[in-house]
């Protein structure tokens, strides 16, 4: 987190979401897992088949590479989503404003400030508020399930 830090700081992008978000976007665990999902999930055959009914680069690869590869974007989109949403420490650094902070800051907070309340614990708030910030988590597996399907090229190339 302080090589990004020192990048963001440099070009004055520092206490803005940006700062996050930017960081987030490139995951090398997702490049390979996609590299290799990529090798076994489109068979050369499809694209040569492609290639020989006169479809062009841009088509075969929209028409017929795409389709095979969303489960696996999807799985990396999730995987960044839940990694990003659930990041602490970078955001506690890059961000000074508190009007800025992700759901896992304000816990965080909040825990420290409620931790007595004339003189009894109020966790069960922070625990409220906890299973509150997984609800848009829960939504976009629910949401996004559809794409992983099993098999999808199943039957599309005779061996």
């Amino acid at each position: 987190a302080v090589p990004p830090f020192l990048m963001f700081s440099r070009l004055g992008r520092t206490n803005t979401p940006w700062a996050i978000i930017t960081p987030s976007l490139v995951s090398p665990f997702g490049l390979y897992l996609m590299w290799i999902f990529a090798a076994d999930a489109v068979p050369d055959e499809l694209v040569e088949a492609a290639r020989v009914d006169g479809a062009g680069e841009f088509r075969t690869f929209f028409s017929v590479s795409a389709p095979l590869l969303a489960p696996g974007t999807v799985t990396v989109l999730l995987f960044n989503v839940v990694a990003t949403w659930n990041n602490y420490f970078l955001p506690l650094i890059m961000l000074k404003n508190p009007d800025w902070y992700p759901l896992t800051i304000g816990l965080k907070t909040w825990s420290q400030q409620a931790g007595t309340a004339g003189g009894e614990a109020v966790f069960h708030l922070v625990i409220t508020g906890s299973l509150l910030t997984i609800v848009p988590l829960i939504a976009a597996f629910l949401l996004l399930q559809r794409y992983w399907q099993a098999g999808l090229s199943t039957g599309g190339v005779k061996e």
